[in-house]
């Protein structure tokens, strides 16, 4: 068997699950910044999850429907909204840039009418 294949640094951690607020303590190498106090009155690292078995609806048989189109429909406004400003942008750079060619042919224009001598 292979030396130093498995972490070596496991210690008591308590997990909360956010949705619920179920707690369970359990060992682990995650690193944890926030610490709590348990039941037993000690001082554990605390690692704060989304979904554990206490939450998901594969282990407590409810349905739950998730909002995944909301979801996509968020997406694609950001997207299209994105594309829009993008599109605008390039009006108004296109627009500046045609100003610009005005102006220069405005004062080459100018530039020939008083080189010419006048009669």
């Amino acid at each position: 068997m292979k030396q130093s294949l498995h972490p070596d640094n496991y210690r008591l951690v308590v997990f909360e699950d956010l949705n619920n607020g179920f707690r369970f303590l359990t060992r682990s190498t995650a690193a944890a910044e926030e610490t709590i106090t348990w039941e037993d009155g000690q001082e554990y690292p605390l690692i704060k999850v989304h979904i554990t078995a206490a939450s998901h609806p594969f282990f407590t048989g409810e349905e739950r429907v998730l909002d995944i189109e909301g979801r996509v429909d968020k997406f694609r406004k950001r997207a299209e909204a994105g594309a829009k400003a993008k599109e605008r942008r390039a009006a108004a750079a296109q627009k500046q840039s045609k100003r610009q060619q005005a102006k220069v042919e405005k004062a080459e224009a100018k530039a020939e009418n008083s080189a010419k001598p006048s009669k």
